[in-house]
């Protein structure tokens, strides 16, 4: 399936705000060193291997600097490159490329680190069938792009907000009066559309989710024999999910208990930034 990036409008709208914060009123240092009829040709590099993503965003950092500078993306969002690969150039007035070159790079070095992970923990499953998604924890501002990056690095996204799919979590049941009670609640007042997702921390918690007809059932924090044990009592009737203490290492037993899909928070809220710079290639 092709990669498709996040609406124009919103990658616009993020870049706004975020050279609103960094560049304000106008970037002293270089207004005052750079000659403004200085032109430079630079590249940005990724100095380590790992997933690119984010060239939509950075292309559009550079635009909203200075519209007449070039910038051309040398691979696609998703692809794996090796260290010391040029992902891409950029050519223009030297006040601009350095004026832009630290957002387009946090964009990118971020965005890059969440797919790289996602890729990890996507190629960690082996042969088995679960998928790897996402969650809310994402940095505020910022969910549709991390998410595109999930995406990016072969992860599927989770619901994006409160809005688009109904989880209903231990505290919620203790408000709404236990599972039978909130998911009738949820039934009645969503739309059929909208699937209603139950967290369980025990079997028994699972059997009533089950009794109350949830489509999907998250299992929070069970060991690894509580999951297989989960898996053959659901026996298909919902979709389950495991979640809570996800790593790397752990993830393949995970899948091999049978569960359909694997959150990890970490994918957004953890990943390392993939280190990335832009070298200044030459000026005139």
């Amino acid at each position: 399936m092709a990669l498709t990036p996040p609406p124009i409008t919103d990658i616009r709208e993020t870049v706004r705000r975020a050279l609103a914060e960094d560049v304000g009123p106008g970037d002293v240092t270089t207004l005052a060193t750079v000659p403004l009829t200085r032109q430079a040709e630079g590249a940005i590099c990724a100095r380590e291997a790992g997933v690119v993503c984010g060239l939509p965003v950075a292309r559009e950092v550079f635009r909203q600097v200075d519209d007449s500078m070039a910038f051309k993306s040398l691979v696609r969002d998703g692809t794996e490159v090796a260290a010391d690969t040029t992902v891409a150039e950029v050519r223009g007035a030297a006040t601009s490329v350095l004026t832009a070159e630290r957002t387009a790079l946090n964009f990118l070095q971020h965005l890059s680190g969440i797919a790289t992970l996602t890729r990890q923990f996507v190629g960690a499953l082996g042969e088995a069938q679960a998928r790897i998604v996402d969650t809310r924890k994402t940095a505020p501002g910022l969910r549709v792009l991390e998410k595109y990056a999930v995406r990016a690095g072969g992860g599927t996204n989770h619901r994006q907000g409160l809005y688009d799919g109904v989880l209903l979590k231990d505290n919620h049941l203790a408000v709404a009066g236990g599972i039978e009670a909130a998911v009738q609640a949820a039934r009645a007042a969503v739309p059929h559309t909208l699937r209603i997702e139950v967290e369980v921390t025990t079997l028994d918690e699972l059997r009533e989710a089950l009794e109350a007809r949830a489509d999907a059932i998250l299992l929070d924090n069970m060991s690894l024999e509580e999951m297989r044990r989960a898996v053959e009592l659901t026996a298909g009737r919902a979709l389950l999910e495991a979640s809570g203490r996800m790593s790397l290492e752990r993830v393949r037993e995970v899948a091999r208990t049978g569960v359909d899909l694997i959150s990890v928070g970490a994918l957004t809220h953890s990943a390392p930034a993939l280190d990335l710079s832009l070298e200044i290639r030459r000026t005139w």
